[in-house]
């Protein structure tokens, strides 16, 4: 049987052949009966979010991990090609295993992964990223406290709204965990 203290966030199992992060957990308790572990596991293979406890589990098979650099090179369909900068292997991560990372993605840029059994398995997105608008309405120059904000699309296809400043060709920084406008990058990001 596993143990409570076996378990932290960001670990690899292995549970029914597939391999899962685990996201979070906690104990649950009520009255006289023995202590639940709620744990919130994530696929590596394709994202899905699962919910079991400790007993469902059975015994922790733990899988070793590191974290890497990869290079994103270029897409391919629905595949997104990265290039590992140390061993300089090219992998291909398919967009449902990136999830929402794929809209973050800039050609040629450097991102971590969490390698599992020597393939890149889990993206993880710096707090913001630097990405070019492609395509948005002409800047205007709103009142001094304005918070207008117009569409704008990015390179990578995503649209976002912007204040009505931005213009087609300019960077700005995105928040990755909520995709929304948060400054103006320089003309070298």
């Amino acid at each position: 049987m596993a143990q409570t203290e076996q378990l932290r966030k960001g670990m690899v199992i292995r549970h029914e052949g597939q391999l899962y992060t685990v996201m979070d957990f906690h104990v649950a308790q009520s009255g006289k009966q023995k202590p639940t572990v709620h744990v919130k596991l994530r696929a590596v293979r394709d994202g899905r979010q699962a919910d079991r406890t400790l007993d469902q589990l059975g015994t922790i098979d733990e899988v070793s991990s590191e974290v890497r650099d990869f290079q994103y090179l270029y897409a391919s369909g629905r595949e997104r090609v990265f290039m590992d900068l140390e061993t300089y292997d090219q992998h291909s991560l398919h967009e449902d295993q990136l999830g929402e990372a794929v809209h973050y993605l800039v050609e040629e840029q450097p991102y971590r992964f969490l390698v599992v059994e020597g393939r890149p398995a889990v993206i993880q997105l710096p707090p913001t990223i630097a990405m070019q608008v492609v395509d948005t309405a002409p800047p205007e120059h709103a009142g001094g406290g304005s918070s207008v904000y117009k569409e704008a699309r990015l390179a990578s296809g995503r649209m976002i709204m912007v204040p009505l400043f931005i213009k087609t060709g300019d960077f700005i920084r995105i928040n990755t965990v909520t995709g929304e406008y948060q400054g103006k990058e320089g003309k070298e990001h």
